[in-house]
């Protein structure tokens, strides 16, 4: 009797053959059930930018102050495949691609470590350098995009950005961002004329509103066997606060923003558009994208999302604003998932019968578990 032979009869006689058997049952239900299943494939490709600026430079000084030295000492990190480029007028961003399979977290400090051995070498009047790295969790897994009722972009906006509150309380949701409509903002329009007759620069204007924008400690006092913080200061919220800042005084008289500005609390420039288009008819909307974690499970993270979605519904949307799954991630790879266990259990079956029709039951039983 080979080897074969004798690995065989011991499983045959062992009493633990019977509990290995279950015990491989469960571990692969448990497999089954619990593996996280992803749209994207979690390949590690770390892709990093790095975003230099020197105002006042033109991109061929760009280029050739920054950029080059740059290149040359992202080429230094182990582990790099390519390094791309990009200069324009006062800015440049140089993307780094790691080999497949380097760590995320490992190639933003060899970034991080390499860019900060080399400030010394920084044309004055440079930033410092900004680092961003992406990651295949970056793409949202789910869209949402509301539309009706009547309303604009930017009224449908600020219902987006309650909503948005609620999703983020979602344990497994890592970024969430709100496209269409526009921000709403207090603008300050500053007057030449009313500046020269009160004898106001721009810059006094600017340091007064951000020393008014602020909110600082000013201490601490103890009182009934509890420490208590003062704060002073306050954000501004209104453009009516914005008019009451105190820019200087002059002959005795202050200054207020608003006798030498016009300030209006309204929307700002538009950066993007969202809109619905059912045969001629265009609607405005706004999208809701949503970004999960690392390693999380995007069909079980959409669910919550949807489910805490239609939980705030009635709460935070006006009457006759809805909202349409326009992305789901989460959806589409738990049908890949179910296909291919549907494959799987079709090929497990046709061997089983195969086998059973050949070589007997007993054969095709253990072929089967």
């Amino acid at each position: 009797m080979g080897i074969a032979g004798r690995v065989a009869r011991a499983f045959l006689k062992s009493k633990l053959t019977p509990l290995v058997t279950v015990a491989s049952l469960v571990l692969g239900a448990l497999g089954l059930f619990a593996t996280p299943r992803e749209e994207e494939p979690q390949i590690s490709v770390p892709m990093i930018d790095v975003i230099v600026a020197m105002p006042g430079a033109g991109p061929r000084e760009i280029e050739t102050r920054m950029v080059r030295p740059l290149e040359r000492r992202m080429w230094e990190l182990a582990g790099v495949e390519h390094v791309y480029a990009m200069s324009g007028d006062g800015y440049a961003m140089v993307t780094v691609r790691f080999r497949v399979g380097e760590d995320q977290e490992r190639s933003v400090v060899r970034v991080h470590a390499k860019l900060l051995s080399a400030m010394d070498e920084m044309p004055s009047g440079a930033f410092p350098p900004m680092v961003k790295p992406h990651a295949i969790d970056d793409v949202p897994i789910l869209a949402l995009t509301l539309r009706g009722g009547g309303y604009g972009q930017n009224a449908l906006r600020q219902m987006a950005l309650h909503l948005e509150d609620e999703i983020r309380t979602v344990t497994d949701v890592a970024a969430t961002t709100v496209i269409g409509g526009r921000q709403r903002e207090v603008s300050v329009l500053l007057s030449p004329s009313r500046l020269a007759a009160a004898g106001v620069t721009p810059g006094e204007v600017a340091q007064a509103l951000s020393a008014a924008n602020a909110r600082l400690q000013a201490g601490t006092y103890a009182d009934g066997n509890a420490v208590y913080r003062v704060s002073v200061g306050d954000a501004l919220a209104t453009a009516r606060d914005v008019e009451r800042v105190v820019i200087t005084a002059r002959g005795g008289a202050p200054v207020y923003v608003g006798s030498v500005a016009e300030v209006r609390d309204a929307f700002g420039e538009p950066t993007n558009y969202v809109e619905t288009v059912t045969g001629d008819r265009a609607d405005p909307a706004v999208t809701i994208t949503v970004a999960k974690r690392p390693g999380a499970n995007a069909t079980q993270v959409a669910d919550e999302v949807l489910a805490r979605v239609h939980a705030a519904e009635a709460r935070v949307l006006a009457s006759g604003v809805g909202f349409e799954v326009t992305r789901n991630y989460g959806e589409t790879a738990g049908d890949k998932a179910a296909e291919l266990i549907l494959h799987l259990l079709i090929a497990t079956l046709s061997v089983t019968l195969l086998v059973g029709f050949f070589l007997g039951w007993r054969e095709a039983i253990v072929v089967l578990v």
